[in-house]
């Protein structure tokens, strides 16, 4: 969904609107629980999905090994997925601002300070929720699995 088409839905959505963001690059079972728990903060889940060439500047030449339409797909597939919005800068911020969320959703890696644009939800008299991760799940150790 493009940033005009996502924003206009977010509008007409009654009841809070749950924002997170990432690479989901390979879909795990950490991922699941996140989005999981993201969608039950809200009426809708919107997905913010960092291009391939963010995820390149991030993660580095090898990542990632799905493209953007492959990994919007998957999301989008999630039954706790209501909308995914590809982005292309480094960082979420400029999409949070557009969308409106009422509230941010990360995984525990996070703490509410190093969300990118937990101030601006905040600032709007929204939420901060950070979910535990699932241990032993990241997509880095799968993909060094793979590698053998």
């Amino acid at each position: 969904m493009d940033w005009d088409t996502a924003a206009l839905w977010r509008r007409g959505v009654r009841g809070n609107v749950v924002f997170t963001n990432g690479v989901f690059d390979l879909l795990h079972p950490g991922h699941i629980e996140v989005l999981d728990m993201a969608r039950r903060e809200g009426a809708a889940l919107i997905v913010g999905l960092n291009s391939d060439a963010s995820v390149r500047r991030l993660k580095g030449p090898t990542r990632p090994v799905r493209s953007t339409a492959e990994r919007a797909l998957v999301l989008a597939g999630l039954e706790s997925v209501d909308a995914v919005v590809v982005f292309e800068e480094d960082t979420p911020l400029e999409l949070v601002w557009r969308l409106e969320p009422d509230v941010i959703v990360k995984g525990g890696d996070y703490s509410p300070d190093t969300i990118v644009g937990a101030d601006v939800v905040t600032a709007r008299g929204g939420r901060v929720v950070v979910i535990p991760l699932v241990s032993g799940q990241s997509t880095t150790s799968i993909i060094e699995k793979l590698r053998g």
